[in-house]
């Protein structure tokens, strides 16, 4: 089975649009978690995945917005928090809401969660990847902290298919992954967009300049 991989979107809808234009035939798209947040265009986001059936779970700015969250957000995130509640319509809301913090795909050999398997919120960065976050499924796919990055070991595979809405790990386009769960890989895919369309969009929103600003870094 090939399968699109997304996580972090954030709202950027221009972003989203040049990855699903990029994607190679596939069979099903999967999200892990943080369809909104930062960016301007949470309902155009969630519409979009929704439309094409995107198998989605709860980020943590998913859940902020829902109102529902201990996390600590930063100035840039709190804003794109309360930009997006007032973007959505209450079922949007409750669409998020009802989004839960994992789930399994393809008879539980696919596993989504946004942060750790432990703690939905708790960063698991490259250097923390290890055989001992796989509980049996074939595949665990994280999301979080923006960082694209896998690791195969002979319990099975760790991924983080890197954020397609706000990518932090230096590379400025848009990130995602495509794997094929029966030959057991993973490609890691990067895929241009128009980055100063969004600061202007950012800025255009009344949100914090830097929100657009640090796209241009990947950062």
């Amino acid at each position: 089975m090939q399968l699109g991989v997304l996580s972090d979107v954030h709202a950027n809808r221009i972003a989203l649009e040049a990855v699903l234009a990029d994607m190679p035939p596939v069979e099903g798209l999967v999200c892990a978690g943080d369809v909104v947040g930062y960016n301007p265009w949470p309902k155009a986001c969630l519409e979009r995945l929704r439309a094409e059936g995107v198998v989605t779970i709860q980020g943590n700015h998913d859940r902020a917005v829902t109102g529902d969250t201990p996390f600590n957000f930063n100035g840039m995130a709190a804003a794109g928090v309360d930009y997006a509640r007032e973007q959505l319509g209450q079922a949007d809301i409750e669409w998020l809401r009802s989004l839960p913090t994992e789930r399994t795909v393809d008879a539980d050999r696919l596993k989504l969660v946004h942060g750790h398997p432990d703690d939905p919120d708790r960063y698991t960065y490259p250097e923390d990847f290890s055989p001992e976050l796989l509980e049996g499924e074939e595949l665990l796919v994280l999301g979080h902290t923006h960082h694209q990055h896998v690791e195969q070991y002979a319990e099975g595979t760790v991924l983080n298919p890197g954020s397609v809405g706000q990518p932090r790990d230096g590379d400025p386009d848009a990130a995602y992954a495509v794997v094929d769960l029966d030959a057991g890989t993973v490609d890691l895919r990067r895929v241009e967009y128009d980055v100063e369309a969004v600061v202007d969009a950012v800025a255009e929103a009344g949100l914090p300049e830097r929100i657009g600003t640090r796209l241009r870094d990947g950062r």
